[in-house]
């Protein structure tokens, strides 16, 4: 994907995640945002999976340890949604984690417990805060 795409959804991700925070506001349970920006995107056209399992490999064998992205948007942005009152180094820890693993490049970092959405939302590129 061509990185104007790869903004342009992005774009489309956080206008998405704007209006679940309109209608629901701030407070509520993380997975509650997560089943509803599942469904503005897909109610946008936006290809999209929850709970997408990232398995640990390490020197070619699978090991008894996994992760599960939030929201994998378009097999390209990966999605990590918090509800949280601020934000933590282990929360971009977390999606440095997953892009590395799972070999993408952008991840959004959404926190849902903001009086703005905006003010809660961070896009993570090869590692940079963005």
């Amino acid at each position: 994907m061509l990185e104007k795409e790869r903004n342009n959804l992005s774009k489309i991700i956080l206008d998405s995640s704007i209006e679940v925070h309109k209608q629901l506001g701030p407070g509520l349970l993380e997975s509650v945002y997560e089943v509803c920006l599942y469904k503005e995107l897909t109610n946008r056209n936006i290809a999209c999976q929850r709970q997408v399992y990232l398995p640990i490999v390490y020197k070619n064998e699978k090991l008894d340890a996994d992760f599960r992205i939030d929201i994998l948007v378009e097999n390209e942005i990966i999605v990590e949604l918090k509800a949280v009152e601020q934000m933590l180094p282990v929360h971009h820890a977390q999606i440095l984690t997953y892009l590395k693993l799972y070999n993408k490049r952008l991840g959004l970092l959404i926190n849902f417990n903001t009086p703005k959405l905006i003010d809660g939302f961070k896009r993570i590129i090869n590692g940079y805060e963005k």
